[in-house]
């Protein structure tokens, strides 16, 4: 497991605490629909409400299972396939209602993002995609580059001269080596373009939490691992990337064509 690309594991217990609340607090919700709809549902059919509480029980009880299997995954023990997919739907879903759970508890919402990277990228890895380099798509932020370069890269990153003043030139020069796309991009309407455009089988995006987190949300279905940019000048501005990071992410993802 890429132990750089963890977070540390209150982070993640965070998001997963926060999962958990919200599902209770949806399994509430159903639940007080069920007893509210209850008599109108006994009017249409009388067992109607019978078939309707039991797919309620299931639905929920198959939440709470991939709630579950991420708990487990974090203690690194075996996992249920069954439940990979279905946890990042979970996390799409329910994120936005954690979040105000971890308002409601002083949480700010960037420690929120950084768990919810943390626990989606372990789900990534936990379900062993690996895909050849061709159909790998790499997105980093524009304020990666040098706001001074004269090169301007979004669009085309084979503007960039490679002077090594940025990471830019270091991607670059991986994508030669491996053979993905690498692609820049200024927000993430142009980055959804993309990704509809080329069609990876995955996607491996350098950002800040927000907007990995939303990026994340934004492509799925498709499986995407995040990798967070350091902000040493603040935010949005002259970003860097840990290289080694990178590439352990590219090693364990990329599938090598025998």
């Amino acid at each position: 497991m890429l132990s750089s690309l963890e977070a540390l594991r209150p982070k993640k217990r965070l998001f997963l605490g926060l999962l958990l609340a919200a599902e209770f607090f949806v399994a509430l919700a159903l639940y007080a629909f069920w007893r509210i709809s209850y008599l109108g549902l006994e009017n249409i059919f009388e067992y109607l409400p019978a078939f309707v509480g039991a797919f309620l029980i299931f639905v929920s009880t198959f939440s709470f299972g991939a709630v579950c299997n991420m708990v487990l995954a974090i203690k690194g023990l075996p996992t249920l396939n069954l439940f990979h997919r279905w946890s990042v739907a979970l996390i799409k879903w329910l994120f936005p209602l954690a979040v105000k759970i971890g308002n409601l508890f002083g949480v700010k919402r960037r420690q929120i993002e950084g768990s919810f990277i943390a626990v989606s990228n372990l789900i990534f890895f936990k379900s062993g995609i690996r895909v050849p380099a061709n159909k790998l798509l790499v997105l980093s932020p524009h304020c990666l580059q040098l706001s001074s370069c004269p090169h301007k890269i979004t669009r085309d990153p084979n503007n960039c001269k490679r002077c090594g003043r940025c990471n830019v030139g270091d991607l670059m020069k991986l994508s030669d080596e491996l053979g993905f796309t690498f692609f820049v991009a200024t927000g993430g309407t142009l980055a959804r373009q993309v990704v509809k455009k080329i069609r990876p089988q995955a996607v491996l995006a350098i950002a800040c939490e927000r907007d990995l987190m939303s990026g994340i949300q934004d492509v799925y279905p498709l499986p995407a691992v995040g990798v967070l940019n350091i902000r040493p000048n603040g935010p949005c501005n002259n970003t860097r990337v840990n290289m080694d990071d990178v590439r352990r992410v590219l090693k364990t993802i990329v599938k090598e064509e025998k």
